[in-house]
């Protein structure tokens, strides 16, 4: 009887040895991955406190050397950052034409695909709508980057620029330029005056605060006139309607 119990439980051990034989690897991959990862993951971080304190000292081209090594990364935490560290690298003065014209339709890649990679983060949603304002500046609203990716119209540039003001208001003053300048095509003459008054008004603390408070007033000035044309067309000069009258105390007239 004793031998019996004997047997049974050196089989019960044989059995618990194999599957710890078999276990055993598989847990250690699992702990060399996890491991890894926590790594990977400490090391981003580190990276990232690294460019958001150069961004703080104003280290442009430092943080761009920095982060351009994470280029190919699927994190848009890294994507957006090296947006805005293009786009403020293009701003420099002593940076060329043609060499402006890349660093800003890189921006605008960078940003693109940090959306891509995760449509919930608001910067890249902020940066997206600044990079595209940029490009703006060479193609129109309407642009096409690649074969594939297309602003199919002003609808959906404005969806952008109005989701970075909802994440971060009066942030910066292009984003409410663009915003005017949006609605003035889609021909909503009362919210293109909205976001263009508050362009101009923008304390105009760099040189593209300044430029934007100009190109503002162009815009606003180009409104009026088409509305008082449109009044005097249809109305005659002498009959002006009431609610254009309105519209044209509005917009400054």
């Amino acid at each position: 009887m004793n031998e019996r119990i004997w047997t049974d439980r050196i089989r019960t051990l044989n059995r618990k040895a194999s599957f710890l034989v078999a276990v055993t690897p598989l847990s250690f991959l699992i702990y060399e991955r996890i491991t890894h990862f926590a790594s990977v993951r400490a090391l981003d971080s580190e990276v990232l406190e690294q460019a958001d304190y150069l961004y703080s000292c104003g280290e442009t081209q430092k943080l761009h050397q920095l982060l351009v090594h994470h280029k190919d990364s699927d994190d848009a935490e890294f994507l957006w950052r090296l947006a805005r560290a293009s786009r403020d690298l293009a701003l420099l003065s002593s940076v060329g034409a043609d060499e402006k014209k890349r660093l800003t339709y890189e921006a605008f890649d960078y940003a693109k695909k940090a959306l891509e990679k995760n449509e919930a983060s608001f910067a890249a949603h902020k940066w997206f709508a600044i990079c595209l304002s940029d490009v703006g500046d060479y193609e129109g609203i309407k642009v096409k980057i690649g074969n594939s990716y297309i602003i199919r119209n002003h609808l959906e540039a404005l969806a952008f620029f109005l989701k970075a003001e909802e994440v971060d208001p009066n942030f910066y003053s292009k984003n409410l330029l663009m915003l005017g300048k949006t609605y003035t095509m889609l021909s909503d003459v009362k919210r293109a005056t909205l976001w263009l008054t508050k362009a101009r008004d923008y304390p105009a603390v760099t040189e593209e605060d300044k430029q934007v408070c100009k190109q503002s007033l162009i815009t606003v000035s180009f409104i009026r006139f088409i509305v008082y044309g449109s009044v005097i067309f249809m109305f005659g000069p002498m009959q002006v309607h009431k609610e254009a009258l309105e519209l044209l105390k509005k917009l400054g007239g």
